[in-house]
């Protein structure tokens, strides 16, 4: 009996050593998975930060090509004026009256046929605030980039 507990006991030395180095070995890969995952989340938090980033970056640039492209569109938009005086005679005196012709232009194409205004003009006005004041063709409501072409005939 004594032999065989002397044969058996390096058998379970051997075993418990064995099971000591794989619960051991087992630890130091569960930290080392652990250490890997802590790293795989930090990098994907970073990338997804920074898809985030470029996301914001895209829009703000587009927003931005959208706004160019509109002012430089509006900035195509012109109004082409021409005025002149007219006289006519009735039989209880004559009547001055200065006639506005408006029409808006996009790059050299008419959108609008000729409009005409005619407005008396009193001895004394000022004829340039006359045809200011009946621009149906303001220069601030069609953008910032409008002219305004004056034609005298």
């Amino acid at each position: 009996m004594e032999a065989f507990i002397w044969i058996l006991f390096p058998v379970f030395v051997a075993a418990g050593s064995a099971l000591l180095a794989f619960f051991v070995m087992q630890a130091r890969m569960e930290v080392a998975i652990a250490r890997e995952r802590e790293t795989l989340a930090q990098t994907q938090a970073t990338l997804d930060a920074q898809e985030k980033i470029l996301q914001e970056k895209l829009k703000a640039t587009e927003a931005s090509a959208k706004n160019e492209a509109l002012n430089e569109m509006l900035g195509e938009f012109r109004i082409e004026e021409r005025h002149y005086m007219r006289e006519s005679k009735t039989l209880f005196g004559a009547k001055k009256a200065m006639v506005l012709q408006e029409r808006l232009f996009f790059r050299n194409m008419p959108l609008s046929n000729w409009v005409e205004h005619e407005m008396t003009v009193e001895e004394g006005g000022d004829l340039s605030q006359l045809a200011k004041a009946c621009s149906i063709f303001s220069a601030k409501g069609i953008g910032e980039g409008a002219q305004s072409n004056l034609l005298v005939s």
